[in-house]
């Protein structure tokens, strides 16, 4: 009791606006890629509510979980790029990808069990985490910017909100800019789908599909989904962790996450893993000005991970109903700070700059080969150019 206690001290409404913010971004940003997930395993409407159950309560409980146990800001996130490589697949049915799903879970889990992944995550240099950090968030405060061009006022207006909050009330700049947003979109008339988004909406409840386990699943969806849940989840969600200061265990992290996978597979959580963009927005200064209390930004994040899990499609299709251009400006000015901070450790030593700026070029283009995302490429990158650099010099 004295744990919840402390932990309710340490709540501020910075932090709950952090964590809802988180969640906001979150699933605006990769729900519409589930649905296509989803669909093309041949899920029904109800097999896609469950879907939403599973994935809301799965990263729910596990950000939950390691927030609390760790004291840090630790936030989980359901793979957006397995959920693309699940809905680029075919000729799979509903129980043969929940089989390819439970193999992706016993991968991860034996990542965490073996610690090779910490032993890998260790021995990259902070000035390239760093550069890895902030070129994943770059793209973020990239779009907010570009989203100029289709809501001037609303973008605008929030922007002025965010730099005079930063003067004045640097604490509560975040949560000014959410309500000047929601107040401007209003006033233009932007928020009118969400009435009927509410009344279209339905509950989702868990529906348990039997898996099926075939060699052709499990090499052709199962063992990719792994890869790509590694390379680029859970290599930056590491990076970010770091980069912020936090020592977050790493292989307790995968155990849990892919023992969730494990679990909730067959209710349709095909994959959760770290997150890197959503955790940034709760590690940063906007979240809370002592970093020891900014994990209670992943606890809010992770209640509100749960209530759109037990609430089916309804909080999701609310989320949904959010003009675009208003959740790309609060998550690009949420985390400018981060970004900035990022920067600034990626070249702040002068034998790692050249390496830390390719890699910070390399995330933050998106590139993609054989599948596999930017973060893992800029990562190598990063360290072939510190080999070269390190051999010259000897």
């Amino acid at each position: 009791m004295r744990f919840l206690r402390q932990s309710y001290a340490d709540l501020s409404l910075s932090t709950a606006v952090a964590g809802f913010v988180a969640v906001l971004v979150g699933f605006t940003s990769a729900i519409a890629v589930v649905f296509h997930a989803a669909q093309a395993l041949g899920a029904d409407a109800t097999q896609l509510g469950s879907w939403l159950w599973a994935l809301g309560v799965g990263t729910g409980l596990t950000t939950l979980g390691l927030s609390l146990w760790t004291r840090q800001p630790v936030l989980t996130a359901f793979s957006t790029p397995g959920a693309a490589l699940i809905a680029q697949s075919h000729g799979l049915s509903m129980a043969e990808g929940v089989g390819a799903f439970m193999v992706c879970g016993a991968l991860l889990t034996l990542a965490g069990l073996t610690r090779g992944f910490e032993r890998f995550m260790q021995r990259i240099p902070l000035a390239l985490a760093s550069a890895l950090l902030a070129g994943v968030l770059a793209r973020f405060s990239l779009d907010a910017v570009l989203a100029v061009r289709t809501a001037p006022v609303l973008v605008l207006g929030m922007g002025v909100v965010y730099v005079l909050a930063r003067r004045w009330l640097p604490r509560w700049a975040v949560p000014l800019v959410l309500l000047a947003g929601v107040a401007l979109a209003a006033a233009q008339g932007l928020l009118g789908g969400m009435g009927a988004a509410w009344q279209h909406s339905h509950w989702g409840l868990p529906q348990f599909t039997a898996p099926h386990f075939s060699v052709g699943a499990a090499v052709g969806l199962g063992l990719p989904l792994f890869l790509v849940t590694m390379a680029s989840q859970n290599l930056p969600g590491v990076a970010a962790q770091r980069a912020c200061g936090y020592d977050t265990p790493v292989s307790a992290s995968l155990n849990a996450t892919g023992g969730m996978t494990l679990l909730l597979a067959p209710f349709g959580g095909f994959a959760f893993n770290l997150a890197a963009i959503t955790a940034a927005i709760c590690m940063g200064r906007e979240a809370h000005e002592d970093p020891a209390r900014r994990y209670t930004a992943a606890l809010c994040a992770g209640v509100f991970y749960l209530a759109v899990g037990l609430s089916g499609g309804l909080v999701a299709a609310l989320l949904l109903a959010a003009p675009r251009e208003l959740v790309a400006a609060v998550a690009g000015l949420a985390l400018l700070g981060t970004v900035a901070g990022a920067l600034a450790s990626a070249l702040k030593d002068e034998h790692h700059r050249d390496a830390a700026l390719l890699c910070f070029l390399v995330s933050f283009s998106g590139l993609s080969v054989a599948g596999i995302g930017a973060a893992f490429w800029a990562v190598v990158v990063g360290g072939l150019v510190l080999l070269v650099q390190n051999f010259r010099r000897a």
